[in-house]
């Protein structure tokens, strides 16, 4: 979580009459003043009221709602004596790995002059470990995967029944990344909605998102905050019409010019990221996959890698590119156009980022060209395409990769469950 380093509204933390302790880790991490989410919702979510809010990644919903959650917990405290482990007082359920260790991260920040427990339960990092934390700890902060959650709920290493705050974070990528039966079957284990605070947060809201709203909230208030400008306008923008051939020799040619210091490149499917790590090695750029079937633990070390600048290029899906949260990132690379045109703001949203400019090149083919109208709807405006210049048709260094196309490879899953003990009751 990093300090903004413009005001942007006239509300500040100050004026909402929170816990000193809170108080000063906000200002510890240098956030003097409310966002625009940020100001309109906190005033109804610490009130106890159950809020609906769109808001797109970036806009500072994440200390929006850990904020309430801990003053909350600062404002009703339960006296150790009638708590047990395995028995979370605040679950945020979050659709991805990273997304759940950012906001982890975030809340542990926040707490840390208030003495709360942040743990984090996902798919991918040390299945015992978390297991030790959920049957050993009194955890105040649940932040999770849905897939992970369930296998704990299955395993009774975990109980739900003394939730007073249900966050549900992007919510409609939980819908297109078909967790809503995970989360449906979470719900029911959860505090009836009379008896929780629920805060749901979705950067669109079709109609099956609103369905799940009204059935998981009461009450709610919704509030919409626009972005100032759907696509950053610190970063430029230029599409390139070229065959589906001649993408991999431009994207290379790019990267070579000096002025590519970090470079994410997407593309649409795991087995594209795959074959694109593979060409890129092939011809000698620094690179790293970044994908939901890459364990976790070498996902960070990815990271790491990328942020110290060991690693030059990224290639991700849509999934694992939302978190990444590094500073410094100079180009943005859409290999492929995105189906959906929300995603290709996520996309560019990784460069530009800290006051600094950023560049997103986009490659138009003949398979994905049919997604520039509706992007440039998105965004409101007309993207500048162009043919690439000479230099960046130039032939690569080593001969292409051919690959002959069998089946698909097999998907890795979550693991097994574990089982273990149970709580002691209550009377």
């Amino acid at each position: 979580m990093t300090a903004d380093p413009k005001p942007t509204g006239d509300l500040r933390f100050s004026d909402l009459h929170l816990d000193k302790r809170l108080l000063d880790a906000i200002s510890k991490i240098g956030f003097e003043y409310c966002t625009p989410i940020q100001a309109e919702t906190l005033p109804w979510t610490l009130a106890c009221e159950d809020l609906i809010g769109q808001a797109q990644t970036g806009t500072g919903k994440t200390a929006a709602f850990l904020i309430t959650a801990i003053q909350t917990l600062l404002e009703t405290p339960v006296d150790e004596k009638d708590r047990f482990a395995s028995e979370p007082r605040v679950l945020a359920l979050a659709p991805t790995r990273e997304l759940a260790m950012q906001i982890a991260k975030d809340a542990e920040q926040l707490c840390q002059y208030t003495g709360h427990n942040v743990v984090t339960v996902v798919g991918g990092m040390n299945y015992d470990k978390q297991r030790e934390q959920l049957q050993n700890e009194i955890v105040d902060i649940l932040v999770a995967t849905p897939g992970r959650l369930i296998d704990f709920l299955g395993s009774q290493d975990v109980f739900l029944d003394q939730i007073d705050i249900l966050i549900l974070d992007e919510a409609d990528r939980m819908l297109d990344m078909g967790f809503i039966p995970d989360v449906k079957r979470i719900i029911r284990k959860c505090t009836s909605k009379e008896d929780r605070q629920t805060l749901l947060f979705s950067a669109t809201f079709n109609q099956d998102v609103l369905n799940l709203a009204s059935m998981w909230t009461q009450n709610a208030e919704f509030v919409e905050i626009e972005p100032e400008q759907k696509t950053a306008e610190r970063v430029e923008q230029t599409v390139y019409l070229v065959s589906d051939d001649d993408k991999l020799p431009v994207l290379v040619n790019y990267l070579k010019r000096p002025e590519v210091e970090k470079a994410i490149v997407f593309a649409n499917r795991r087995d594209q990221c795959r074959d694109l790590e593979e060409d890129l090695k092939n011809q000698g750029v620094k690179v790293s996959l970044m994908s939901g079937e890459i364990a976790q633990n070498k996902r960070l070390k990815t990271l790491d890698q990328f942020k110290k600048g060991q690693i030059q290029v990224l290639v991700a899906t849509d999934v694992a590119g939302r978190g990444i949260h590094v500073n410094g990132v100079t180009h943005v690379f859409n290999y492929n156009l995105p189906e959906n045109a929300e995603d290709y703001v996520h996309r560019i949203g990784r460069t530009g980022r800290a006051g600094k400019t950023g560049v997103s090149v986009s490659f138009a083919g003949e398979d994905d060209s049919f997604a520039l109208p509706e992007i440039e709807k998105y965004i409101s405006q007309k993207l500048k395409t162009a043919v690439p210049d000479e230099d960046l048709m130039a032939t690569m260094d080593n001969p292409p990769i051919t690959r002959k196309r069998g089946g698909r490879r097999p998907q890795s899953g979550r693991g097994p469950a574990g089982r273990g003990g149970s709580r002691p009751r209550r009377n």
